[in-house]
């Protein structure tokens, strides 16, 4: 089989970055090196004047979401295709155990509807039931490649977890190994604000953020780290939208426990006045916006350190369906931004020298690679690896259009944002997937990949 070399880039691993070559053998990184010698048949992609990244890895998306009340109406190989043209190699979706199903039959499901992936992608798995003495089920998910719990403290009756179910998640997590996430927000609280606000006759969606206050989650993530710490398990608090949440984290990591957070671009870049506008449609999530002083102290603790993943929550929800009621208890709460991670983030992050590109690679690729148990195949630059690889041009100057997308959402929460920068060609597994800006990637290439505890 034919080498493939990257040639004439600047390599930027979490580590370090420098100009080589990279050499690539099949789906696997041979290494780097300075002005690699030719032979014939070697297949040569020219990345001058660009960067040379690992894959992005985004851990946190929600492709083809079924929640039993909304449904988006993407498929996988719509959402991978459009995690690809951001530079995303690798996708970290959700398996939901549905009422009367068994953790086996849900990622068993789950992967057949991933059949037709462009990329690759790992696994979490809803925990919505796990009756008592029943803790051990989850070492079968460990032995499936699935090395990740995703919890839930609020949404009655979907996926809500009394905290003693919680509680005896955690201690299996604890015995068996994995990682426990947890969507953390105090589900009275939220019902109880909710409910005010229909008494009151304001459903509309400018209300959306006052029905789940701030309080809620940090609340909520204060409990879950305590219990943690309590039974010894590593705990990952997701979409962070509150700078005290991160902090608690920080704090809890000082004791001991092993803990990671992660945050995402709509709460370093939105903020709450969103909702007082004339789309506020586009900006229902959970957790919600929130007050602007937020941005500023979250890109801080991206800043020093203390949040360790950026992901996308990525939900692709049409407009007609966040439009269809006008009710903030009846709409779906999601946002696209598979495609728009890595140049957002690029350019607030890097271009406004807020953090060093390494520092970027580490929150989009090599934390996640160590954190799910990918870092033996994905997330860095070296020998062995997959060759999972974005070359990414930091010239150009546009600005962000809905319509220039290849989600079906049919808009975006950044619409005009500016862009530094654009994702030129990616590989996946030593594969073309877009190529000088044109997509040549195939529905059914990508793989499940295990994650090991």
């Amino acid at each position: 089989m034919p080498r493939t070399i990257i040639r004439g880039g600047i390599i930027v691993t979490a580590s370090a970055s420098y100009r080589a070559d990279v050499l690539i053998d099949g789906e696997q990184i041979l290494g780097t090196v300075k002005d690699a010698t030719l032979i014939p048949g070697d297949r040569v992609i020219d990345a001058s004047d660009c960067y040379v990244l690992p894959g992005i890895i985004d851990v946190h998306t929600h492709i083809k979401l079924d929640t039993g009340i909304y449904q988006t109406v993407d498929n996988w190989e719509i959402g991978t295709t459009t995690a690809a043209w951001g530079g995303v190699t690798t996708v970290i979706d959700f398996a939901n155990q549905l009422p009367g199903m068994g953790f086996e039959e849900a990622i068993r499901k789950r992967q057949a509807e991933a059949a037709s992936a462009v990329i690759d992608y790992g696994l979490h798995c809803f925990v919505t039931s796990l009756p008592y003495g029943q803790e051990s089920e989850l070492q079968k998910l460990l032995e499936m490649g699935v090395m990740s719990y995703k919890l839930f403290t609020t949404y009655r009756p979907n996926y809500y977890l009394e905290d003693s179910t919680i509680l005896r998640v955690m201690q299996g997590a604890a015995r068996y190994g994995g990682l426990v996430m947890v969507h953390c927000e105090n589900d009275s609280m939220v019902t109880e604000a909710t409910q005010a606000l229909v008494a009151q006759g304001k459903t509309g969606l400018a209300y959306h953020g006052r029905a789940r206050p701030v309080l809620a989650e940090e609340e909520a993530v204060n409990r879950i780290l305590y219990l943690a710490e309590a039974t010894g398990c590593k705990v990952y608090i997701v979409h962070c939208s509150s700078a005290r949440s991160v902090e608690q984290v920080r704090r809890a990591v000082q004791r001991g426990v092993q803990a990671y957070c992660e945050t995402c671009p709509q709460y370093l870049l939105l903020d709450e006045s969103e909702y007082l506008g004339d789309r506020p449609e586009y900006f229902i999530l959970q957790p919600p916006l929130r007050a602007r002083e937020q941005n500023d102290a979250l890109w801080k603790q991206v800043s020093m350190g203390t949040i360790d993943v950026i992901s996308t929550d990525h939900c692709d929800y049409s407009l007609a369906q966040k439009r269809q009621s006008g009710d903030f208890t009846r709409t779906p709460g999601g946002l696209p931004g598979l495609e728009t991670l890595l140049p957002l983030m690029y350019t607030h992050s890097v271009d406004k020298a807020r953090l060093p590109l390494t520092g970027l690679v580490k929150l989009l690729c090599a934390n996640p690679a160590r954190i799910f148990g990918l870092d033996d195949r994905k997330g860095d630059i070296r020998a062995g690896l997959d060759a999972d690889l974005v070359i990414y041009d930091p010239k150009p100057r546009t600005h962000l259009k809905a319509d220039h997308l290849h989600n079906i959402a049919g808009y975006s929460p950044y619409e005009g944002r500016r862009l530094r920068g654009a994702v030129r060609t990616v590989l996946c597994r030593g594969e073309l997937v877009i190529e000088n800006r044109q997509f040549v990637g195939k529905a059914g290439y990508g793989k499940f990949v295990a994650g090991h505890a």
